[in-house]
């Protein structure tokens, strides 16, 4: 008697090629039955493999010999079944011809039904007998399940049929085309980008952007469409990759329930898996999906496939009648099917969502909202307090040096105001990265240790200010130097450490956008303390006069600059609406991602 257990160690080979699990104890005449590798994905249509035989006739007791060819691959698996009953069991026996590269196998109740490799060595032709059973249906055709390389494999390809002596050919022929041997598998092309027609109404749609148009070639798109017991899913975007997308009982990797969609030598593999923290997903052996199409056009990737709202005998697949998370996710991948890490941060809901509920038309975000918070406190306090304020106390002292505010001179006043919403908005922004991660992100480059930095000189700063020295004592011009290294070294700091972030995967503002558009406020910057600095040179210059071959300075330095107010006002008002119309972009970005 056969021992189930051995038998599924053998058959394990057949669904190898590279280090997979193969089926458990008990899984064995499914696997017979199906012919289907347990890789994940789809089979590849057509076949590049053929079945040859020596004879098309036999009796009861016959050997005819069986010939598996083509180009190189590393597994096999070949039945002979009745060709009017392609369905049923395995018929007949083989005997090998080589046992370095085959082996028997037994299906059903049929001893030796079956041949399969010994190996992942590549193999371009392999050759067995098949021995004719006395019961042999009138009859017989051999089918193969060829795998060239991991999710590249042929499934149930048809060869000749064979029939037993004295009986008419069957007639039609029941030579099949690879599209009618894969009906118990098929992956028909889709033949047009997906609709959101029906978004909000009768199914329930993801889109990023909001409301974009799945056509498009900048749009992801993902939609449930609940049908009785099961739910039909679309999904498409830009990806010459992969899109994946997964059910989360959090907004956190680790614990899901993924779906990937893989570009793989221009053919698209569909297939489940499991999210386990923040590693590569693990591919199911099984795979729950039924009806799977995609097409791949004009660098969109679509696909498609059906799955049942509960599926108990699958572990790992949630049901699909509960609230979750949805991550949206996208990126590169080898020829060989293998997935990189998505380059940039998923899209995920806001909230929970069950999609076989009440249909919505959502959106998502690919930064979280604690990260976004980061990113627009940050570029308020250092593209517009900061930036400010050390415009008013660099050339506005003279102008508002006669005008007070709570006792104290204006420019003073503002400038203080400034700074401390400075300090302010930075601490804040400065704690919501570590609430978010929990702790220090290892993966985010230079840009925590510069933020650090810059945290600790905006600290300092406002420290050493409440130990100025009086304004004509010996160690003010010391505490002056101080003041503008330390404030000038964190603007700069700042500045670098905001383009490291804007490209980090939990914020990516849009490229190259983000980084012309921070050279331009940094000009924008320069320019107007450099416009001022030759006003205040040329102001000096306008007030000597010569008379006599002597200069006199008809007024002083101070008065000098009283002169020059309005336009140092003018500068600053335009100034100041530079720097909002720069904030503005800036915060329209981050809430668009």
């Amino acid at each position: 008697m056969e021992v189930p257990g051995f038998a599924a160690a053998v058959w394990m080979f057949v669904c190898l090629y590279a280090p997979v699990g193969g089926y458990p104890n008990g899984r064995v005449r499914e696997a017979c039955t199906s012919m289907v590798p347990c890789h994940g994905g789809s089979p590849h249509l057509p076949p590049e493999h053929t079945i040859t035989v020596n004879g098309t006739e036999f009796k009861p007791g016959d050997s005819i010999e069986v010939h598996l060819s083509g180009p190189d691959f590393e597994g096999f698996f070949m039945q002979a079944r009745d060709a009017e009953h392609l369905d049923g069991p395995a018929v007949g026996s083989f005997v090998l011809a080589d046992r370095r590269c085959s082996q028997l196998l037994t299906c059903g109740r049929t001893k030796n039904s079956a041949v399969s490799h010994t190996s992942k060595a590549k193999k371009k032709d392999i050759k067995v007998y098949w021995i004719a059973p006395g019961d042999a249906p009138k009859h017989v055709q051999f089918l193969a399940t060829v795998v060239k390389k991991y999710r590249i494999f042929w499934v149930k390809i048809p060869g000749p049929i064979v029939s037993q002596t004295d009986v008419l050919s069957p007639t039609p022929p029941l030579h099949a085309t690879s599209e009618a041997m894969s009906t118990s598998y098929p992956v028909p092309y889709i033949s047009k980008p997906f609709s959101a027609s029906g978004c909000g109404s009768v199914k329930f749609c993801i889109r990023n952007p909001s409301n974009c148009d799945p056509g498009s070639a900048s749009c992801f798109f993902l939609s449930f469409q609940r049908e009785e017991s099961s739910v039909f899913i679309e999904m498409s975007g830009p990806s010459e990759g992969y899109l994946a997308f997964a059910l989360s009982h959090d907004q956190w990797m680790g614990g899901d329930d993924a779906y990937l969609c893989v570009n793989e030598d221009h053919r698209v593999h569909v297939s489940t898996a499991h999210l386990k923290e923040r590693s590569s997903p693990l591919l199911d052996l099984e795979n729950a999906l039924e009806g799977v199409s995609w097409r791949l056009a004009d660098g969109v990737l679509q696909c498609s496939f059906r799955r049942s709202i509960r599926l108990p005998a699958y572990t790992g697949r949630f049901n699909l009648d509960t609230s979750y998370y949805i991550f949206l996710a996208d990126g590169e991948a080898s020829e060989g099917g293998l997935i990189y890490k998505h380059r940039r941060q998923p899209l995920v809901t806001h909230g929970l969502y069950n999609v076989t509920g009440l249909p919505q038309d959502i959106g998502g975000s690919r930064s979280p909202r604690l990260i976004k918070a980061h990113g627009a406190l940050m570029f308020v306090a250092w593209i517009t307090t900061v930036s400010i304020g050390v415009i008013v106390a660099r050339f506005f002292k003279p102008v508002w040096s006669h005008s007070f505010l709570f006792g104290k001179e204006l420019w003073f006043q503002v400038h203080r105001m400034l700074m401390l919403t400075t300090v302010t908005l930075t601490s804040i922004s400065f704690v919501l990265p570590f609430v978010y991660r929990g702790g220090w992100s290892q993966q985010a480059g230079f840009h925590p240790y510069l933020g650090c930095a810059v945290m600790a000189l905006t600290i300092f700063q406002p420290l050493m200010a409440g130990f100025r020295p009086s304004r004509h004592a010996p160690r003010r011009q010391l505490f002056n130097w101080f003041h503008w290294s330390t404030g000038t070294t964190a603007r700069i700091l700042a500045v670098v450490t905001m383009f490291l972030g804007m490209d980090l995967p939990a914020l990516d503002l849009p490229d190259p956008w983000d980084t012309y558009t921070m050279i331009g406020f940094v000009a924008w910057h320069v320019g107007t303390d450099v416009l001022l600095e030759i006003h205040s040179y040329c102001l000096v210059r306008k007030v000597e006069v010569i008379e006599d071959d002597r200069v006199q300075i008809l007024q002083s330095l101070t008065s000098a600059e009283a002169e020059g107010r309005l336009f140092k006002q003018i500068v600053l008002t335009i100034y100041i609406c530079g720097n909002i119309i720069f904030l503005v972009a800036f915060l329209i970005a981050i809430n668009q991602i």
